[in-house]
């Protein structure tokens, strides 16, 4: 009787097992998915990045290096602020 009781509590537990898998089965594929969209979202945001600093340097590049308005920083020493 003991036997019949001992084998009914591993197999409870091994149910117990089987469930807890299959949920973080299913939480690793939706962590997964959400590790594809935000490394798909860094690298979009990466290339906005490099396209904007782009333009700016075109702009930089497009100021007068003595400005007569008296404040402003050289290019060269804006460009090694970043």
């Amino acid at each position: 009787m003991a036997d019949i009781h001992q084998i009914n509590q591993i197999t409870e537990r091994v149910e117990r097992l089987l469930v807890r898998y299959e949920e973080l089965q299913r939480t690793n594929a939706l962590l997964v998915e959400e590790i594809a969209l935000l490394t798909q979202e860094r690298d979009s945001l990466k290339s906005r990045l490099s396209a904007a600093r782009a333009r700016v340097d075109a702009l930089l590049e497009r100021l007068p290096e003595n400005v007569s308005s008296g404040h402003t920083a050289p290019v060269e020493s804006v460009r090694s602020e970043r």
